[in-house]
């Protein structure tokens, strides 16, 4: 069982090992707080509405207004106008490489009251059962411009400062966030330097919604099957990973080699993973759509922005990548139609032709190592 342990000068602890995975959610309406909520999710919800209610954030987030546009994607659209406004300036970001810089606003820099929690994995090395493993570390903290519910930011080990780069353990501290919840609305998303990523200080954001979003399900095509790797069949044009608790760590280590290979050529990239069903080349039937025994990790291989103006209704990056949108604007939120969003969005991809070498690149590249 997960545990929770609290010092006179530290954050509250939360301590989980493999054994508090859950194994299965199954999508159907539900509430925020159900009687099958985990100790992650409670934590976490709590926290978050008590730092809410204690007025830490840039503004009250109530219930958001949402519509679902008309169209095959089923875009959830949501009209969040004070994050628009409120939310903290972007840092003058120069290069998807670039260094961490300790002058600039950094995690470290944060009110201590914006800890929810810290998490620690405790591990079985073999020889001594119950030890903690020190480099498991990870703040959990609000995020003080939230665009939905439980808007959280998790950073691994922030006194490392590790610049805005994806890492194997950040990549498996956000998958197994995701195992760690009951709830099928929970995601984690990861935005590169150059997507739209406002601080060069490794984090990832988690957040509830309660809405089901066509990446859960969506078709895909087989490209490196035994490290689980596939190409979405929908828009937007970008790759997908699959995992159940039992192959965390070997997904974890090929996802990092398409992400390491990205930076490494300078090509920015979002990463969306939520709760989804088995790789599949074909619609699933409505009792394998219901179930969620595993993780989907998609990786949006995308144009880099630096210094780019924004866009008037959305900003593309790994929720709206996803099917979730929150609007800057009341205009937009309610005259856009999903051909306007879908024009929005292609404008950040690559071009087909840069894509689909991109793929032949990863594929030779994954069957290579």
């Amino acid at each position: 069982m997960s545990k929770y342990e609290a010092g006179p000068t530290m954050p509250l602890q939360f301590v989980y090992r493999n054994q508090d995975f859950v194994a299965d959610v199954h999508r159907s309406s539900g509430n925020r707080l159900g009687s099958a909520a985990t100790k992650f999710d409670t934590t976490v919800q709590a926290g978050w509405t008590d730092r809410m209610n204690r007025g830490l954030f840039r503004y009250h987030l109530g219930d958001l207004q949402t519509r679902i546009l008309p169209g095959p994607h089923g875009f959830v659209a949501q009209l969040n106008i004070e994050r628009g406004i409120e939310r903290r300036k972007p840092q003058e970001i120069l290069s998807i490489q670039q260094e961490f810089n300790g002058k600039q606003f950094n995690f470290n820099k944060i009110n201590p009251e914006e800890i929810i929690v810290e998490m620690i994995k405790e591990v079985e090395d073999g020889k001594e059962k119950g030890t903690l493993h020190e480099l498991c570390r990870t703040v959990v903290l609000v995020n003080v411009s939230p665009l939905e519910f439980g808007h959280c930011l998790l950073v691994p080990d922030p006194s490392s400062c590790f610049p805005q780069v994806m890492t194997s353990f950040a990549m498996q501290v956000g998958i197994e966030c995701m195992l760690l919840s009951s709830n099928p609305g929970f995601r984690v998303g990861f935005n590169s330097l150059g997507a739209f990523a406002s601080v060069n200080h490794l984090h990832l954001h988690g957040y509830y919604l309660d809405h089901e979003l066509k990446i859960e399900s969506m078709p895909v095509k087989p490209l490196v099957p035994q490290k689980s790797f596939y190409r979405l069949l929908d828009f937007p044009a970008g790759f997908l990973f699959y995992t159940e608790s039992e192959r965390v760590e070997k997904v974890v280590e090929a996802i990092c080699q398409v992400t390491d290979f990205l930076v490494d050529r300078n090509i920015a990239h979002n990463v969306f993973v939520t709760r989804g069903c088995p790789p599949c080349s074909r619609t699933q039937d409505e009792k394998d759509h219901c179930s969620r025994k595993g993780v989907r990790i998609a990786v949006w291989p995308r144009t880099a922005c630096f210094g780019a103006k924004e866009e008037s209704a959305f900003n593309v990056a790994l929720c709206e990548l996803a099917g979730h949108l929150p609007f800057k604007n009341k205009k937009d939120y309610e005259l856009i139609s999903e051909k306007d969003v879908m024009d929005v969005i292609q404008r950040y991809l690559l071009p087909d032709s840069e894509f689909h070498t991109l793929e032949q690149q990863l594929t030779r590249h994954l069957m290579d190592l």
